[in-house]
């Protein structure tokens, strides 16, 4: 590759608060080391609007239109074409005419799209190098979502999954390669998509500078009763919402048999009404948005993640595991991560079993601070972003070491 490269993300890559954009803000910086990266993507908050001077320090040029589109303007739009709502809720005319003034004036030869929703802004006469980073495999997502619920709600969305599927069929054959988050995720894909096509596994990796148990200080409010429990995740998300249920209602009550004094925690940002209505009940306590989930990780007993519906690799776990903490995991929630369970994290189906590891971190406290401090020596060995990113170079066709400056 001798030119220079197009990136398009659904979401503004600063700062790296949340999953998505963790994984969108490390393959940009490692673009840019590669050639002259060109950035487009859609601002949400004003709090987008005031980080476009950290994307301006990355990109060679950029185009952050706001994202106004309501949801049910949206979802009539989607209804009108006969298209996913992800497709009408990220359609911005600003970006498909800056993406194409970019492609008519600069030497672009990749294209790196990440999350399928962007695909829409790739121009059909786009011949050159096309990778697309889909993360996860959105349809089976709301697939689950439809088997799971009920009513105009249920329809809603096993109509987004069957739409999707389309979509994520469409942008795999158009690929030169497609990006899944994990190995799991990718054979998954294959398999939808007949195994004709180049899709890969690109995984996730995880800052464990930042994520020192020696650099942060636990949180001084978690108190010294307990034990404390402790889930993180962006909190309008309807798996993080579904998992922070059910460890209230249905693990919290036989955790206190055991534990009166146990309390579960909830930090992250934009709980909805449903999460917040959980404060209080079971030990449990809404912490919301906070500044630094560190020294909340730092003051926990455990860390959890009962979600029954995970696509890919959870950042939140990772995060623990680099803080040396004890992680209980559903099976869906452990996918993609190589560790050994019992070793460097517990695995539990059922509520049940789910409790009965907690006890057992909270009996067994030097098993327990064995198992985080293996935890985050995995992590250290085998998860680092340079180390996930290594392969960038060979998907954009460009040897190793060898950045492109523009003309």
């Amino acid at each position: 590759m001798n030119g220079e490269i197009l990136f398009l993300a659904h979401r503004l890559p600063f700062p790296p608060d949340r999953g998505d954009k963790i994984r969108s803000h490390h393959i940009l910086k490692a673009l840019a080391k590669l050639a002259p990266v060109h950035a487009g993507c859609l601002a949400e908050t004003d709090a987008d609007v005031a980080n476009e001077p950290l994307l301006a320090e990355v990109a060679a040029t950029w185009c952050m239109p706001r994202r106004s589109k309501s949801l049910p303007a949206a979802g009539l739009e989607a209804l009108v074409r006969r298209e996913p709502v992800s497709l009408s809720a990220f359609r911005s005319a600003a970006l498909r005419q800056w993406v194409e003034q970019t492609l008519r004036e600069r030497n672009i030869s990749a294209i790196y799209v990440f999350s399928g929703q962007m695909g829409q802004f790739v121009p059909a006469y786009w011949k050159g190098r096309l990778v697309v980073d889909l993360v996860d495999v959105d349809s089976a997502k709301f697939e689950s979502y439809g088997k799971a619920g009920s009513g105009p709600r249920s329809w809603i969305d096993r109509r987004e999954g069957r739409l999707l599927r389309g979509v994520e069929s469409s942008l795999v054959s158009r690929a030169h390669t497609t990006l899944l988050v994990s190995e799991a995720e990718a054979e998954f894909l294959r398999g939808r998509t007949g195994g004709r096509h180049d899709v890969k596994a690109l995984r996730n990796g995880i800052d464990c500078a930042l994520f020192d148990p020696d650099a942060v200080l636990p949180e001084p409010s978690l108190g010294k009763k307990g034990p404390h429990f402790v889930f993180t995740g962006q909190m309008d998300y309807a798996p993080n919402v579904e998992a922070a249920c059910r460890m209230t209602r249905q693990i919290m009550p036989l955790v206190q048999r055991r534990q009166p004094q146990a309390q579960f925690h909830i930090v992250g940002r934009s709980p909805t009404r449903e999460v917040l209505s959980l404060d209080g009940l079971n030990g449990t306590r809404v912490a919301g948005e906070v500044p630094n989930t560190r020294p909340w990780l730092a003051a926990a007993h455990a860390v959890v993640a009962p979600l029954r519906i995970a696509r890919g690799v959870q950042n939140k776990v990772l995060e623990a595991m680099a803080m040396a903490c004890p992680v209980v995991l559903s099976p869906g929630a452990a996918t993609g991560i190589d560790a050994c369970l019992e070793e460097h994290f517990l695995i539990a189906e059922d509520d049940a079993s789910f409790a009965d590891a907690l006890m057992q971190i909270c009996d067994e406290p030097r098993q327990a601070r064995a198992m985080g401090e293996k935890a985050r020596r995995f992590v250290l060995d085998n998860m680092s972003w340079p180390a996930m990113l290594a392969d960038l170079p060979h998907l954009l066709g460009m040897e190793p070491g060898k950045r492109r400056d523009a003309a």
